[in-house]
């Protein structure tokens, strides 16, 4: 069996993805959802691009709002790297946790993308989200158990 090559899968990822999406991980555990999303098949794994990248800046945006404040909620280090399980918790109950702030359902429909926009048409930017209630979606989300 030959062996494998993660360096040529993430040139070939970059060749083939223009515009990756932040909310990558919590739409590949289908926590939420995403109407802007493409899904993409590269070397036998799924991955997502952002087919909207006008949308993908408050995305980014909202993103990097979420690791700011979730750095204490999670107990992570400044500058340190995020586990998985904990960048799961960030995503999934960060959009999740802003819809409820917009009164919908956060739940695994919850479209990120037009949860984000209806957020920055309402507070005015990213920077200006209710991130206080958001976070306490972000700390009570549990990513589901693996199997055995």
């Amino acid at each position: 069996m030959a062996e494998y090559n993660e360096n040529a899968y993430k040139l070939a990822r970059q060749a083939y993805i223009e515009h990756d999406c932040p909310f990558e991980r919590a739409l590949l555990s289908r926590c939420v959802a995403c109407s802007r999303a493409r899904r993409l098949n590269l070397a036998e794994r799924e991955a997502i691009a952002c087919g909207a990248p006008a949308v993908r800046a408050h995305c980014l945006s909202f993103h990097q709002g979420l690791h700011e404040n979730a750095q204490f909620a999670l107990k992570i280090g400044a500058g340190a790297p995020w586990p998985f399980g904990k960048e799961i918790r960030a995503q999934c109950g960060g959009a999740r946790g802003l819809a409820e702030a917009l009164g919908a359902a956060g739940d695994e429909t919850t479209d990120v993308a037009a949860t984000v926009l209806h957020g920055v048409e309402r507070f005015g930017a990213c920077a200006e989200l209710p991130y206080s209630a958001i976070m306490r979606a972000v700390v009570h989300y549990e990513p589901r158990k693996r199997r055995r």
